[in-house]
């Protein structure tokens, strides 16, 4: 099973960068370069444990996930419950710990897990995930950082 991993410094709280990370809508959008639209469902209005998630990836995938644990300022853990064909599996955890000697900036570790099928070509197909969800896990890392020194998103989430 392929993990990959992302980490960056950003220069907000643990609290503020949490809550950057559950931003949803246009804020969102101003930030997330994975996403071309996500909501909550269910009639959920906020994200917690148990709380399903509907996500369309930019080049048109779309996924339903679970969160698996939300604990603000932590960390949150999702799982995907529904999505394309080609992965059997697929979660994700972000945590936040504040950098020690630096109380305003945060640590932010992306990690995600997934495994393809068919089994027959699952060897093949993880490898050649694993590198394409690398760069985009990266770039999405990048763009929570913009949007943590965005100051319409540090507005919305108080910062």
């Amino acid at each position: 099973m392929p993990v990959i991993e992302s980490r960056l410094v950003v220069p907000v709280s643990p609290e503020v960068a949490f809550a950057v990370s559950q931003t949803t809508g246009e804020i969102r959008m101003r930030w997330d370069t994975f996403i071309r639209r996500q909501h909550l469902l269910d009639g959920a209005t906020t994200p917690a444990k148990g709380v399903r998630t509907f996500t369309e990836q930019r080049f048109g995938l779309r996924m339903i996930s679970e969160y698996v644990s939300y604990n603000p300022p932590s960390n949150v853990g999702m799982r995907m419950t529904k999505g394309s064909w080609f992965f059997e599996r697929l979660a994700g955890g972000w945590r936040f710990s504040a950098v020690d000697g630096d109380p305003g900036s945060t640590l932010a570790i992306w990690r995600y897990n997934f495994t393809c099928r068919p089994r027959l070509i699952a060897p093949i197909a993880e490898r050649i995930g694993a590198v394409l969800l690398q760069r985009d896990i990266d770039r999405r890392l990048r763009g929570f950082a913009r949007g943590c020194a965005d100051p319409v998103v540090l507005a919305h989430v108080g910062a």
